[in-house]
């Protein structure tokens, strides 16, 4: 179910004309199954996080770790 929504994403993505974030980039790299799988696998851990820490999901969170 998790790749399913990835693809529908992926869909609804290439209709628009936003090429910025992490998506766009991805399917400019890699085959649009693969980044189906890759989608799916980020929501699962996502998920996966928001479960273990009883947590919400915050659209506009920030990681405390900086980016390198």
């Amino acid at each position: 179910m998790l790749i399913h929504g990835a693809r529908a994403v992926i869909q609804a993505a290439r209709r628009t004309d936003d090429q910025q974030g992490w998506l766009p980039r991805l399917l400019q790299r890699r085959n649009p199954n693969v980044a189906a799988v890759a989608m799916a696998n980020k929501n699962a851990r996502i998920v996966w996080a928001l479960l273990t820490n009883d947590r919400a999901y915050r659209h506009d969170y920030e990681s405390a770790v900086p980016k390198t």
